[in-house]
């Protein structure tokens, strides 16, 4: 074990012998914060509509149904995963040891993923929506994502192609597996639903809508967070081997899932017990990351103290434990039918894309921007009451819509209750949920400002201090 450690963490550790130009990491990563900061606003705006239904109700491209699928698909693509193809950009040459096979190639990728995203502004606020669940861009947007996508796929493969060092990191494995599995699903969520109608086309959706989290945001998540912990804290990995069961255990079970969103509805009964069944055997990866990752900061947690990167990450790894626990319980048929539907699933939701992933992608941005632009971050006071605004309005979010999802749900369970009655029973729900939003935009700020100003600190700091 001791020397399998040391390997991993000599792999984890490089930083290549290559000069970086991480152009096409600036790019995406600048980018994909400031989006952050337009999507947070905009899901302010939908938090206070719970509370506040009249507000902006005769503005048409601020009602809830134009705002709704701009906020979804701004934070899923707009910052999230573009940040994660930034930190891609960013560590794939660093553990091939070689330069990025081509920055003009990923500098136009980032360029037409901006168009993708403006484009999907446009469109979602004017109301041109395919009505999909997570697929409501309009087709035209949907093939540039594919072109894109091609795009950063064959670089990322090019260069793991001509890398130096023989032997490849779990975070190059996980890297390499979202490549493949977005690939597939994305098709699959916003092309093949286009032949289908009715349940099949339903099953094809909600199959995508899982997988979205399960095979595009969380392998290139956990490749962050493989990344990130051993070199944010300066340890070597645990166990290599273990992360490999994690990455195949995931690769083999995650895909058949999607249909627990389904449970009670018309779909075959062998088609939710089936998505029962993987849903609980997820335990298996989840536990494999878990308690590698958990390992690994045996006897340094001391270090998470003021050490903001490592922060955000080890909580990110407790928020994707309590995900990964909730949806299992949430596939039991007993469980499903009283959240299924309720204000428990964006509970859920958010704390997957929010409290785990999101985690990810902020520590790695704090970690490398400064070492892109060979400056000091702007103030780590700033990046500590970030975290501490994120974490404050995360679980005030989650924990609120937790508890008002379980309350819905009995409810609705109840048919003596009429519906409008369980809908003024939520208001002191939503409330809580307007204010959290409000503490979590404060952390959105807090984290873009302190992004832009070290951006800024590096273009007037001095030869002797870049290089330091």
């Amino acid at each position: 074990m001791a020397q399998e450690k040391q390997t991993v963490h000599s792999a984890a550790a490089t930083s290549g012998a290559a000069v970086h130009e991480d152009t096409t990491a600036k790019w995406f990563l600048i980018s994909a914060v400031v989006y952050f900061l337009i999507v947070g606003v905009v899901a302010i705006i939908i938090a206070a509509k719970f509370v506040w239904p009249e507000m902006l109700g005769t503005v048409a491209m601020l009602s809830y149904g134009r705002l709704r699928p701009l906020h979804v698909n701004g934070m899923l693509f707009g910052w999230l995963l573009a940040a994660d193809m930034g930190l891609t950009y960013y560590l794939v040459p660093r553990l091939c040891g070689v330069k990025l096979w081509s920055e003009k190639l990923g500098v136009a990728t980032a360029l037409l993923w901006n168009v993708i995203i403006l484009g999907a502004v446009v469109s979602l606020l004017m109301g041109w929506n395919q009505g999909w669940e997570y697929a409501e861009l309009p087709l035209p947007l949907d093939v540039l994502v594919v072109v894109a996508w091609i795009m950063f796929g064959i670089n990322v493969f090019a260069t793991v192609a001509t890398r130096k060092y023989q032997q490849m990191y779990v975070s190059l494995w996980y890297t390499m597996g979202c490549i493949l599995w977005t690939a597939f699903v994305y098709l699959t969520g916003n092309f093949a639903t286009l032949f289908t109608t009715g349940v099949n086309q339903a099953n094809l959706n909600w199959m995508y809508v899982h997988n979205a989290v399960g095979l595009i945001f969380t392998p290139v998540g956990l490749a962050l967070a493989y990344y990130f912990i051993p070199k944010a804290g300066n340890i070597p990995l645990y166990s290599h081997k273990l992360s490999m069961i994690g990455f195949w255990s995931l690769a083999f079970f995650y895909v058949w899932t999607g249909a627990h969103h389904m449970i009670h509805g018309p779909i075959s009964q062998w088609l939710q017990t089936i998505s029962i069944a993987f849903s609980l055997m997820l335990i298996m990866p989840v536990w494999s990351v878990v308690y590698n990752l958990f390992a690994t900061m045996k006897g340094h947690w001391p270090r998470t103290r003021d050490n903001v990167p490592l922060k955000f990450l080890m909580s990110g790894v407790v928020f994707y434990l309590l995900t990964c626990f909730q949806g299992p319980m949430h596939s039991l048929r007993s469980v499903n039918a009283i959240v299924s539907k309720t204000d428990w699933i964006p509970g859920h939701a958010h704390m997957a894309v929010l409290g785990a992933f999101s985690f990810f992608a902020i520590a790695g941005t704090l970690y490398v921007i400064p070492r892109m632009f060979n400056v000091k971050l702007h103030s780590d006071a700033l990046a500590n009451w970030s975290y501490w605004l994120f974490m404050v309005g995360g679980i005030g979010f989650f924990v609120t819509l937790w508890l008002g999802g379980f309350w819905q749900g009995w409810q609705w369970n109840n048919p003596s209750i009429p519906f409008i009655d369980t809908v003024k029973a939520l208001k002191p729900i939503w409330i809580v949920r307007f204010f959290s939003g409000i503490f979590m935009l404060g952390g959105i700020v807090a984290f873009l400002y302190n992004v832009i100003a070290t951006v800024v600190d590096s273009a007037g700091a001095k030869p002797e201090v870049q290089g330091a």
